[in-house]
């Protein structure tokens, strides 16, 4: 048998592995709307666990990341500062967002912004906001699951075509199961995924150099230039590496697949305990990612695509059977976070403006419904827009964590109680500062100073947030006691 048949039969083993728990999930879903988009707010660490890492690693990790290793070098190893400091924002702000969830039962970000600042202005911007840069994401996602079916296929496969099979699937056991069949799905897909990398990537270190030492030994011999900062084309300045760290920590946990997750956690320990162990999963996949991008510099070096690096070093060097399977473990990747984008969109748009603004007052089945359609619009909208650009995939992720970033200064009035706090005039003029900043400073001069897009951004964000907030009423007191009251009661009291 050819090697694209076993390689592409084992893709399509695993996703119908996938189906078969979207099925029974559906099966064990109450008709509720908080069973629907929260899991039943009942999610118990190992779930909860593994559904946040696989959903924060995606394609970004298991393609896009062996890509800038192998274009810019060792200057990657930066994941290691924002995935640490995705644990800390877990621990101290996830916590308190899981708190206020629990207590008001909140069920989007918008949720929570628009009670504490007493604006549908908020929620809307919010919504709005949370919809426009998470749908960069789905064309991640869709784009890295494109790449991996053509070549797994050995290009028989068109990176049209696959890309819609799998962002099918992703729709279709979404739509039986909900969160639930999210949350099943990415048990099996963190393990996965991260088994696939290491091995695939031991494997390869040890059949073209004989190890990962080795392989070590041979870049520094042969291209020194990958072992420098800011690398060999200039790109990790001092400005970058801080602007990437803020962005893929504080921009993707801000986006609304991840703060959705805090809201289902079973209790504060489990909160907790997600913070402080969740860099572990996230720091750790980026060593077999530098093995597979500074080897494949050496074995492949004239890659068009360098995304595409681990998947073609494995289809030219491993057996068909290991290709196959760590394929479908770059595919649980990448379906691992788009489920769970399409969750959150499908969440946000029948909760913050279906329910709230369109048909107000319906059953829980209504809304179900209605959710699932609107998961079928986004398939069509994220299969369009991931066939139409094929850029670094790293890229477009900096790109949307840059916009969900500009919810920090709005959030964070929320969790740290204070004298004094922003206002919703505040965080609205802050947030339109923001949107076009990040415009001028992401796409007509990109990076003024070697300074990230996204920092800029968010420093003229906190600045017009801060400036407008002084000169506006602030929310009601009752509203703040209420609000910031519970959470003193969670972080200095009893958290039951």
């Amino acid at each position: 048998m050819e090697s694209w048949v076993v390689a592409t039969s084992l893709i399509f083993v695993y996703l119908v592995i996938t189906l078969w728990l979207g099925v029974v999930a559906n099966r064990r879903m109450t008709v509720d709307l908080e069973d629907f988009l929260l899991y039943g707010r009942r999610a118990g660490f190992v779930v909860l666990y593994l559904t946040v890492v696989a959903s924060y690693h995606s394609a970004f990790a298991f393609l896009g990341s062996g890509g800038f290793f192998y274009t810019h070098g060792i200057g990657f190893w930066a994941a290691g500062t924002w995935t640490v400091l995705v644990g800390a924002i877990t621990y101290v702000i996830g916590t308190r967002v899981w708190a206020l969830g629990k207590a008001f039962g909140y069920i989007t970000p918008a949720d929570m912004l628009a009670d504490f600042y007493e604006s549908e202005a908020v929620r809307v911007s919010v919504a709005v906001v949370s919809v426009l840069f998470t749908i960069l994401y789905i064309q991640v996602q869709a784009s890295g699951l494109g790449y991996i079916i053509n070549v797994a296929s050995g290009g028989r496969i068109s990176i049209e075509l696959g890309t819609f099979v799998l962002l099918a699937v992703a729709a279709t056991y979404l739509m039986a199961g909900g969160l639930r069949a999210v949350y099943w799905t990415d048990v099996l897909q963190g393990v996965w995924m991260y088994l696939a990398v290491w091995i695939g990537a031991l494997f390869l270190a040890y059949k073209l150099f004989g190890g990962p030492m080795a392989l070590w030994h041979a870049v520094e011999a042969q291209r020194p230039d990958l072992m420098t900062v800011p690398g060999p084309k200039g790109f990790f300045t001092p400005g970058m590496w801080i602007g990437m760290t803020v962005t893929l920590s504080f921009g993707i946990v801000f986006q609304p697949h991840m703060m959705i997750r805090w809201y289902t956690a079973v209790d504060a320990k489990t909160m907790k305990l997600l913070g402080a162990t969740t860099p572990i999963y996230l720091m750790t996949l980026y060593i077999p990612a530098a093995l597979i991008g500074l080897g494949g510099a050496l074995a492949l070096p004239h890659i068009d695509i360098p995304d595409q690096v681990f998947p073609e070093l494995l289809f030219q060097y491993a057996p068909a059977w290991l290709t196959g399977i760590i394929l479908a473990g770059a595919t649980a990747a990448a379906m691992s976070t788009l489920d769970s984008i399409l969750h959150a969109n499908m969440t946000v748009l029948t909760r913050d403006v279906y329910q709230r603004y369109v048909a107000p007052g319906r059953s829980a089945a209504h809304y179900v419904w209605v959710g699932r359609a609107i998961v079928m619009g986004l398939l069509v909208v994220g299969y369009l827009l991931s066939t139409h650009t094929y850029g670094f995939l790293v890229t477009l992720v900096t790109l949307s964590g840059s916009g969900a970033m500009q919810l920090m200064p709005a959030i964070l009035g929320v969790c740290f109680p204070g004298k004094r706090t922003f206002t919703r005039a505040g965080v609205l003029a802050g947030l339109g500062a923001s949107m076009v900043s990040l415009y001028v400073t992401l796409v007509v001069h990109p990076h003024p100073l070697d300074i990230h897009g996204g920092i800029w951004s968010l420093a003229i964000n906190f600045v017009v947030a801060g400036a407008v907030s002084a000169l506006t009423r602030s929310p009601s007191a009752e509203t703040v006691r209420r609000v910031h009251g519970e959470l003193e009661r969670f972080v200095y009291g009893t958290e039951e």
